[in-house]
């Protein structure tokens, strides 16, 4: 393992996609959060360096009531886990 800066291990990267990415599941993920995007856009909302969130959370539910822009902070402000919870509740 290589260490970067303060002793951090390096990422792989290559590991990453194969363990997590890779998984059909979320490819689809993924796909509905592009496919979100590029709805958003195609309103006309300047999407230029914020992120489309999804308000309850499912990234395969692109209803366009459903869909929302934040900053980038405001979207990643907790982990997706099963037990955690945003910060913002409106969003």
């Amino acid at each position: 393992m290589t260490v970067t800066g303060r002793n951090k291990p390096k990422r792989n990267y290559k590991s990453e996609y194969a363990n997590y990415h890779a998984k059909p599941a979320q490819k689809k993920n993924r796909a509905g959060r592009n496919a979100a995007r590029a709805a958003v856009k195609k309103t006309g909302t300047n999407v230029a360096g914020k992120d489309v969130a999804h308000k309850n959370g499912n990234p395969r539910d692109n209803r366009r009531g459903n869909l929302t822009t934040q900053r980038p902070s405001q979207n990643r402000s907790f982990a997706r886990t099963r037990t955690a919870g945003k910060r913002n509740r409106t969003a």
